[in-house]
């Protein structure tokens, strides 16, 4: 074997040690997503202690509210609890799909969603939990009503209808990839 045919594989292996390195490099990029998660960890930590103080401050005030007054915090109790779901499902299910896998097979408490989470499913939640946020806003809105002005009223209306049509769009999306994607039987 002479220096040249040594040179010219040399030459050709480069490119791909190049291709590998840089695949490599690229794929752990992913873990750049990992404090973003544990910000939405701490952000959490701020929501459940606004719904304690919130839960607090309605168990002093109970003798002195409305039953209207009480509804309206309790919904806003809700949405407290609605957003920390949607922060659990990003968390968890972004964290699942994108960076690492938690390996929470055999875990009594694994979510049941979690099992066969994908990006277009997460989205699909993500657009769910919105709509049902967006729907005590609304409503908490509509108790009000009396006291919102009718352009405020519709506006929250067509943003509620976007985000409805919206998640149905998603899910159709979804849907129609993943039948796509998954083999015909015969």
């Amino acid at each position: 074997m002479d220096n040249s045919d040594e040179t010219d594989r040399n030459i050709e292996t480069q490119p791909k040690r190049l291709n590998g390195v840089l695949g490599n490099f690229i794929f752990m990029s992913r873990w750049l997503q990992a404090p973003l998660y544990l910000g939405l960890i701490i952000a959490q930590a701020v929501y459940v202690f606004h719904f304690l103080v919130e839960l607090w401050h309605l168990v002093q005030k109970t003798t002195k509210i409305t039953e209207t007054e009480i509804m309206l915090t309790v919904l806003g109790l809700i949405d407290v609890v609605m957003i920390a779901n949607l922060l659990i499902m990003v968390i968890v299910g972004g964290y699942e799909t994108f960076v690492s896998r938690l390996h929470l097979n055999k875990h009594p408490d694994q979510p049941e969603w979690l099992s066969h989470v994908n990006a277009g499913i997460l989205k699909v939640k993500l657009a769910t939990a919105l709509i049902g946020i967006s729907s005590i806003h609304l409503l908490k809105t509509f108790i009000e009503a009396d006291r919102i002005s009718e352009k405020v009223l519709m506006w929250q209306v067509i943003i509620h209808m976007t985000f409805v049509i919206s998640a149905l769009l998603l899910a159709y999306i979804d849907r129609l990839t993943s039948t796509a994607v998954q083999p015909k039987r015969h």
